[in-house]
């Protein structure tokens, strides 16, 4: 089936691969910074969420050496919006890595490639692949889920990864893995889909032990997931003539190094007000977090006052953005 699957494979990509901006065209030699930079957004990530944030990062920092001499506070505020920030932390670890170590040029192996900060398995798998053009085994989400199929692997999820990543290795062609590995992620986001898989598109349906079986839907088998969670917070709104009181939050921990509304301890004394509660999903929990409003008299000089009429420039992480929209509904209201 190996020979049979790649061929089948790359001949399908090559007439209907996607456009996506991080893609070398025909004749073009694939750019690793930007490869990278990609590969990292899209972890856990949709390539429609990813698209505006890519092209806002390489309009502003169009190299690795670009992107290593930028402000951490800069890097954060660009990335607002887009979650898990702990790669956002990761991606200015990695690129002052590779412009300080390695003189601007990402290494072109795995082992390598896993050394630098953020980079794991997968990640170093696909840059391996498409940047530098060696054979390596890229498994993502879409990945196993075309392979769990393809195999009829019954085994649940997460314990059937390595046994995904073993037949994915036998399919995966001597060159062209890069080609491989991309056309396996387009099947999977275009055709190969979770539901209501479209087969009779299907490259590899010929080769298909689930439909020849009828059992596309049950694949990949996924064990039952414990329910996340549920945690408690508030945030506190204090204006004072026009601004809002910010914090930066420690760099280390949950939405490390970002612009946020102070959550700890409220910052002053006020007469504070109810205005409602947001409800945010985190990776390992479920967050239910109440805003107090207040006015203040006057203006702590320590803290971070950002103009209320800008607060959409200051960069806050989705569950801040929305509770800032609460606080702004107050003001106008009072």
């Amino acid at each position: 089936m190996s020979v049979d699957a790649s061929i089948a494979l790359l001949s399908w990509y090559a007439v209907d691969k996607r456009q996506l901006p991080w893609r070398a065209e025909p004749g073009e030699t694939p750019d690793p910074y930007r490869i990278w930079l990609s590969e990292i957004m899209l972890q856990q990530t949709t390539v429609a969420a990813v698209r505006p944030y890519f092209d806002k990062f390489t309009s502003r920092w169009p190299s690795v050496e670009a992107l290593a001499a930028a402000e951490d506070s800069e890097i954060m505020a660009a990335w607002a919006g887009l979650g898990y920030y702990a790669r956002a932390r990761n991606l200015v670890a990695c690129a002052r890595r590779v412009a300080g170590e390695h003189g601007g040029r990402f290494p072109d192996n795995e082992a390598e490639l896993r050394k630098l900060p953020g980079i794991g398995r997968y990640t170093a798998a696909a840059i391996a692949a498409i940047a530098f053009g060696r054979r390596a085994v890229v498994v993502d989400a879409n990945v196993e889920r075309v392979v769990s199929r393809l195999f009829a692997v019954d085994a649940p999820l997460p314990g059937a990864r390595e046994r995904l990543y073993a037949l994915t290795e036998t399919i995966t062609p001597e060159t062209q893995s890069g080609d491989f590995a991309q056309a396996m992620m387009d099947l999977g986001s275009a055709i190969c889909t979770p539901r209501a898989p479209d087969c009779g598109r299907c490259p590899l349906a010929p080769l298909c032990a689930a439909r020849a079986a009828g059992t596309q839907a049950i694949y990949p088998v996924k064990a039952a997931k414990a329910p996340k969670p549920r945690r408690d917070g508030v945030a506190y709104w204090l204006e004072h003539d026009g601004h809002v009181r910010l914090v930066r939050r420690p760099a280390k921990g949950l939405l490390g190094g970002m612009l946020a509304l102070p959550t700890d301890d409220a910052p002053a004394e006020a007469a504070w007000r109810e205005a409602g509660s947001v409800d945010h999903v985190f990776t390992h929990f479920a967050l239910t977090m109440r805003l107090l409003c207040a006015e203040s008299d006057r203006r702590d000089p320590d803290g971070i006052w950002w103009p209320i009429a800008r607060i959409g420039e200051a960069g806050l992480p989705t569950l801040f953005a929305r509770l800032a929209a609460r606080g702004s509904e107050w003001r106008n209201a009072a």
